[in-house]
């Protein structure tokens, strides 16, 4: 398998969205619509929309526009996050993720189609709403606009095995976070049985190009004691579990207690080099084309490269391309 290269870009300067240089946003929409307007062949993904930020109707409108807008460009990611953002920022229930996260994407796709007035009864969704406050006057309705594409495709991003296998079942893709070219593979492949064909794996990767490995491996140890020990509850952190269920349970459990102890430096640093280094493309020109010997072998179609730097992008699609 050959991977397909693609860019993340932390900053959005004119120089780095060119229509040389292939780019997907990990944030969401606003960046896009920037970018967009700025370019004519690059794909515009959103990387993870947090569900509970947005109705159904309104990422599925603001998919229908972006898309027209960019002539067919656009690519939605989707996600749940997790319960200390859905419940702490958005006020939302976490509670029964998949279930929410099959009927949004029902919605989204039965929108986008503009079959007719909308009506839809689901556990966690329905239109037209009746619940608790409801007037009695909501009506089934669709777009105003007319899709450019009535399939946008819409990738999930997930990270327990239920939730890939539920990407799988009824997403175009799957957006992995941390992935290990020599530990993911067995940790997914019964989750990754039931994807149709064509279905696409688009991982995200930091790529250092340096000659000082352990240099180069310092922003991606402190990005994963973040994760770890900061981005879930202490009771509920789904990136710490993966990092668990990839071999490094002791080790993931130490950079958690010292994060949460604001030990930030001597978590990023008790990260295990070896599962940085496993989960990104780092060394020199030669050391990278090495390693990505092994991505081939993976079900991972799409490398996302996360840099700030334009040449270390050029560098890779010529070892990929």
């Amino acid at each position: 398998m050959q991977p397909k290269i693609f860019g993340l870009f932390d900053d959005f300067g004119a120089d780095r969205a060119t229509d040389s240089v292939p780019a997907v946003s990990v944030t969401s929409v606003s960046p896009l619509c920037w970018m967009g307007a700025r370019t004519s062949r690059i794909k515009l993904g959103t990387s993870v929309v947090q569900m509970s930020a947005r109705t159904p109707a309104s990422v599925a409108m603001t998919a229908a526009t972006i898309d027209h807008l960019s002539g067919g460009r656009f690519i939605l990611g989707l996600g749940v996050s997790g319960p200390q953002v859905v419940e702490g920022w958005y006020g939302q229930p976490f509670a029964r993720p998949m279930g929410r996260t099959r009927e949004y994407v029902d919605i989204v796709r039965a929108m986008l189609r503009r079959e007719g007035p909308l009506a839809y009864a689901g556990k966690h969704y329905r239109l037209p709403y009746d619940g608790p406050g409801a007037t009695g006057l909501g009506k089934p309705l669709k777009l105003i606009m007319h899709p450019k594409r009535r399939e946008i495709p819409i990738y999930i991003g997930a990270e327990g095995p239920k939730n890939v296998a539920l990407a799988a079942e009824i997403a175009d893709g799957w957006l992995p976070i941390f992935y290990s070219p020599q530990r993911s593979p067995a940790i997914y492949a019964e989750s990754l049985r039931a994807a149709k064909a064509g279905f696409d794996v688009a991982c995200m990767v930091q790529v250092h190009v340096s000659d000082d490995v352990e240099s180069a491996l310092i922003p991606v140890k402190w990005m994963l004691g973040f994760y770890i020990g900061g981005m879930g509850a202490e009771q509920k952190n789904f990136h710490l579990n993966l990092i668990s269920r990839m071999g490094f349970e002791a080790e993931a459990a130490e950079v958690q207690r010292l994060f949460r102890e604001g030990k930030r430096a001597e978590a990023a640093a008790a990260v295990p080099d070896r599962l940085a280094d496993e989960i990104s493309l780092v060394g020199s020109r030669e050391r990278i084309r090495d390693r990505l010997a092994a991505w081939k072998e993976t079900p991972v179609r799409a490398l996302l490269l996360a840099t700030r730097d334009a040449d270390a992008l050029r560098t890779l699609a010529e070892l990929v391309l």
